[in-house]
């Protein structure tokens, strides 16, 4: 991530691995180049909120309350809140989604392809976004693996200009996305391989490299990119349910698809130019 005009700001960046990624909070600071201790105060109870998230829906940890609850050792009615708000989600989605993301497909709940924006973006509301109401806060973001949930002043000329990474070419990178407010979510198999599962089939899906959607949202960005990857690189269908701002597709053949809103823009070979501009949220 970085910025216009980036001489007049400083970055403060706060790392933790939590849920077997590097999760980092950046926080945009005008002025002074000294991060207060609300700001570090915000990034600890981030984390501390992602710890007690990862202990209660960690599908790999047979510890977990997801997986205690599979096991039939705790109900649903005995489990902390947050799951059972993370269950309505899950039957919302798989609603929305026309069963393209189903998080009990397996025959016991596990909300993986949602969870992760869901929390990321509750601990940035809850703790990082109120930090804007400091005059010397420019903005504030946190990225999960990849995925982000972005804030920005409205007063400030700060812009997150965030990489898309082309799963075809380690280190290069196919898009730019402007953004000030929002979030971007990509599901992918260039760093896990095809661990992506479809629900219909249960078996990985193939086609698709990587999906990046963009959103007001990062929990809405997280479930449509897992539900494109499930969808194929030739279903756009879901574009009217799903509310995202713009997104990319790259197919294992190379080819690409991209959208605003619900519309496709078409791409040919020759627009490289216009893959990098793609439009800014926020």
């Amino acid at each position: 991530m970085s910025a216009a005009h980036a001489t007049s700001f400083h970055r403060f960046v706060d790392v933790e691995q939590i849920m077997g990624m590097p999760i980092s909070i950046h926080t945009i600071l005008e002025g002074p180049a000294t991060a207060g201790s609300a700001t570090q105060d915000a990034a600890r109870r981030c984390f501390a909120d992602l710890r007690e998230v990862d202990r209660v829906f960690s599908p790999f940890d047979p510890r977990s309350d997801i997986r205690r609850i599979a096991r039939g050792e705790l109900q649903f009615a005995d489990a902390p809140p947050m799951l059972a708000e993370v269950k309505e989600l899950c039957d919302r989605a798989r609603d929305t989604t026309g069963g393209l993301f189903d998080a009990e497909w397996k025959g016991w709940f596990d909300p993986t392809g949602l969870v992760k924006g869901w929390a990321v973006e509750k601990v940035a509301r809850r703790h990082l976004e109120p930090l804007l109401t400091d005059p010397r806060v420019a903005a504030v973001g946190i990225n999960a693996g990849g995925d982000m949930q972005l804030f920005t002043h409205p007063d400030s000329s700060w812009i997150w200009n965030v990489g898309i990474t082309d799963p075809r070419v380690a280190g290069e990178i196919i898009a730019t996305l402007p953004v000030s407010n929002g979030a971007i979510a990509t599901s992918g198999t260039a760093e896990r391989g095809p661990h992506i599962i479809d629900p219909r089939t249960g078996r990985p899906t193939t086609g698709i490299l990587s999906a990046t959607v963009a959103a007001d949202s990062l929990t809405r960005a997280d479930l449509w990119a897992t539900t494109a990857m499930i969808a194929g690189f030739d279903d756009l269908s879901w574009l009217d349910s799903a509310s995202t701002a713009t997104g990319l597709l790259v197919a294992a053949d190379g080819r690409i698809r991209r959208w605003l809103g619900a519309t496709e823009i078409t791409v040919t070979a020759h627009d490289r130019d216009l893959i990098t501009r793609v439009v800014g949220i926020g």
